[in-house]
């Protein structure tokens, strides 16, 4: 018996690992329009942490042939997860863990880089450090190229943002395995000019739909049909942003572990490190054909491949490998996936319900992370269930600190 339900549509089919989760009816009706194109290989898949995105579904698997569609990739492109796993185990941790996360938050700029009430804490004040810089110089070429074409896809803050963490669901956490020992674990993407890259050819592709009198279900679903030069140009520029993501991730983890070092002068090298994206796409071969597929808050998840899956603030997270199943185009989820919007949860909840339910993790328990409380997300067990026949679970993590942007 097959481990995800199908969903006929008036175009490809979908098939959805979504059993014991919600689907929310939005969400639905934007797979729906997805699969309505006519570009679509084989299916769709659809992870347990399904929710209503900006175009396309976040949580959905989008193979396309001939065509690429810059909103299902999304804004924050490359974003994903890195983690490592150290030699300190609980025993070696204070009893008081708000030192270490101070310490944390010190070395990883993370917040609004607007000049608003918090200032430019997100970006690096100064000169960055001599590791962003190293970073820095093997995607400055590459850079260059895109916005020598495209200026208008330029962004103040390149450099700037290079190691440095965000704002929203971002997070750098410490977590403890089965086996007590300590991981390092963060989430974070392609910063500003991800976002600047992603924006500006989200609008090039609309043009496009206006110019060939294209109408479709939904805007943010124009593409750039293969052989055209916004095609050529945005595969270069997505590859481009999904390299300076993983860059970003590095550079943030090194820091993360010298902080770990100087707290813990004893600590050894990681045995653990995966660094995957989840807001990507990949020219991949899949039901005997060559195509891109698009991960929307997805992970690969090919035979033996390791991935994380983590939940919510206060929630377990997963280390997993990869069973490489062929009908959801070797994916899983790449989270416990919302269950209500930000502001829905702002509503709803009250900063007692958010120290409640992190009672135990060393974060931040004040008004400006309601949004991404853990009563804000599905039940990261329930999606873990769904999916049983995606992955296996390595490693089970829970948060001891919690650093939010």
């Amino acid at each position: 018996m097959s481990g995800y339900d199908f969903i006929e549509s008036g175009g490809a089919p979908i098939k959805a690992w979504t059993r014991g989760v919600p689907l929310e009816e939005a969400a639905l009706k934007q797979l729906h329009n997805v699969a309505s194109l006519p570009f679509i290989h084989s299916h769709m898949a659809v992870m347990p942490d399904v929710h209503w995105g900006k175009g396309a579904t976040v949580g959905s698997v989008i193979p396309t042939v001939g065509a690429i569609i810059p909103a299902a990739v999304g804004v924050d492109i490359g974003c994903g997860m890195v983690a490592a796993r150290t030699s300190i185990r609980a025993e070696h941790l204070p009893d008081n863990l708000h030192a270490l996360r101070t310490a944390l938050e010190a070395a990883v700029p993370h917040g609004r880089t607007e000049n608003g009430q918090r200032g430019d804490v997100g970006a690096w004040q100064g000169e960055p450090p001599a590791e962003a810089v190293q970073a820095w110089a093997g995607l400055d070429a590459g850079y260059r190229a895109i916005v020598d074409k495209h200026p208008k896809a330029l962004h103040p803050r390149t450099l700037g943002h290079l190691g440095t963490l965000g704002t929203g669901n971002h997070f750098v956490e410490l977590c403890l395995d089965e086996e007590d020992r300590l991981w390092a674990m963060l989430h974070s993407g392609s910063r500003g000019v991800g976002n600047k890259i992603g924006t500006y050819f989200i609008e090039r592709a609309k043009a496009e739909m206006r110019r060939w009198f294209i109408n479709l279900p939904d805007a943010d679903l124009a593409y750039f049909a293969e052989g055209s030069e916004g095609f050529d140009d945005y595969v270069e520029a997505v590859g481009w942003a999904q390299s300076y993501a993983r860059a970003n991730r590095e550079v943030m983890m090194g820091r993360v572990l010298d902080v770990l070092r100087t707290a813990f002068p004893g600590l050894a090298s990681t045995e653990v490190a995966v660094n995957c994206h989840h807001n990507y796409v990949a020219r991949e071969k899949h039901f005997g054909k060559s195509v891109f597929v698009t991960r929307k808050g997805a992970v690969r998840a090919g035979l033996g491949e390791l991935g994380i899956i983590p939940g919510s603030m206060g929630a377990k997270s997963f280390i997993v490998r990869g069973k490489g199943n062929r009908d959801s185009f070797e994916t899983c989820s790449h989270g416990a996936g919302r269950a209500m919007s930000r502001n829905e949860a702002k509503r709803r909840f009250t900063v007692a319900d958010h120290i409640a339910a992190t009672a135990g993790v060393e974060c931040r328990k004040d008004e400006g992370v309601i949004d991404e409380t853990p009563m804000a997300y599905k039940d990261i067990d329930a999606v873990m269930a769904a999916q049983a026949d995606l992955v296996e679970v390595v490693h089970t993590l829970r948060q001891v600190v919690c650093v939010k942007g």
